[in-house]
């Protein structure tokens, strides 16, 4: 796994959207297509708005998996991972091929249809982040690294739930939902590549625990370190607490 500090997150943005989009035209160019999973949230902002402005994309060749939603969730709700989506990538794209999670549907018709499409044809590369709490997608610690079921029920974590409040999305924490529809540790690890972005002091700590401490379900993104082809993207502040930092 290779590790990236940048100076700040406009910069590790920038930055992360040019490996992205190399991943992306490189699949072009051998397959005639690419297919990549998008991550959500407020971490990145700043990776998304680069990449849907890099040039010589061609999006009509790209196929587009997201890794989470709420149950329950309404796609008008300002923390629809579905709204975040189409708002800040699919319309700026124009991508027209894609998979969006609906929490509010049937779940087990949800995610047979989605493990179905994710199934068929290998991941070029996958954009994920790491919570506070060292999730990755939304599969809190204790995660389950041995399940291979593309997409799970997932049940959140305080720790989960309170970064979602603390971030603006709800107007209390108990407005947060306790369960979500995930993308499995197995399936993220099936994309070829990995980009995964990590800014702010926020995440300070789970950075150090996923990246210096055991790989263990108690800090999920760890497992990142087995992936033979993931960099993950930090700025000073997610760095901090690192010992060679």
């Amino acid at each position: 796994m290779n590790t990236k500090t940048f100076d700040n997150k406009l910069s590790l943005g920038q930055a992360a959207a040019e490996q992205a989009a190399h991943a992306i035209r490189q699949a072009i160019a051998a397959n005639g297509h690419a297919r990549i999973i998008a991550a959500t949230g407020a971490s990145q902002f700043e990776f998304l708005e680069a990449l849907t402005k890099t040039p010589n994309i061609d999006w009509t060749k790209v196929e587009m998996f997201h890794l989470d939603e709420y149950v329950g969730m309404s796609i008008a709700h300002p923390a629809s991972f579905r709204k975040y989506l189409m708002e800040r990538f699919i319309q700026p794209t124009g991508i027209t091929n894609y998979h969006l999670l609906d929490g509010e549907a049937d779940l087990n018709e949800v995610c047979a249809q989605a493990n179905a499409a994710i199934a068929s044809a290998p991941i070029d590369v996958a954009f994920v982040g790491i919570g506070e709490n060292g999730h990755l997608a939304f599969n809190d610690p204790p995660a389950d690294f041995d399940i291979e079921t593309p997409y799970i029920i997932v049940n959140l974590d305080e720790a989960c739930r309170r970064q979602q409040f603390g971030e603006g999305w709800f107007p209390t924490l108990e407005d947060v939902p306790k369960q979500a529809i995930s993308m499995s540790v197995r399936q993220i690890l099936k994309a070829r590549e990995i980009v995964c972005v990590v800014p702010d002091t926020r995440k300070a700590a789970a950075v150090k625990a996923c990246l210096e401490g055991e790989v263990s379900p108690l800090a999920p993104a760890s497992i990142l370190r087995t992936h033979p082809n993931a960099t993950v993207y930090l700025d000073q502040a997610s760095a901090a607490l690192l010992s060679s930092g």
